[in-house]
């Protein structure tokens, strides 16, 4: 009987800048089709595409995607109670937290503003 793999059992090598899906599969224990389902339901999720349309994940996609996962499997949300907690929260703040996803804290809507500006600016970037 082969051994699953599992994010506790594989990780990334720290030099590589970019992964396949599959590679990303194999780190992350969640299947291909799966990655391909939450990168339309999660319309920011969608990964870099290369000349040849291969999906390219960054170290961040792969965060984002153990995020995900622990959302939808360990804590039992749904896809939309994932969608709205990642968007309470914002997801650069729910990557850097992790664990206190469980709190529900209160949001200031001028930081609110102030961290979907400064989203928008890092974006602006990348192009």
């Amino acid at each position: 009987m082969a051994k699953q793999l599992t994010s506790d059992t594989v990780r990334p090598e720290s030099d590589k800048r970019y992964y396949r899906i599959g590679e990303v599969s194999r780190i992350t224990g969640v299947k291909p089709y799966v990655l391909r389902y939450w990168e339309s339901e999660f319309r920011w999720m969608a990964p870099a595409k290369s000349r040849s349309n291969q999906r390219l994940y960054r170290r961040k996609d792969i965060d984002t995607i153990l995020l995900i996962k622990k959302l939808l499997y360990e804590q039992r949300f749904t896809i939309a109670g994932a969608k709205k907690k990642l968007r309470d929260l914002g997801l650069a703040k729910a990557l850097d937290e992790g664990p206190a996803l469980d709190a529900d804290l209160p949001m200031d809507p001028r930081a609110r503003y102030k961290r979907i500006r400064d989203e928008l600016v890092a974006v602006r970037g990348l192009l």
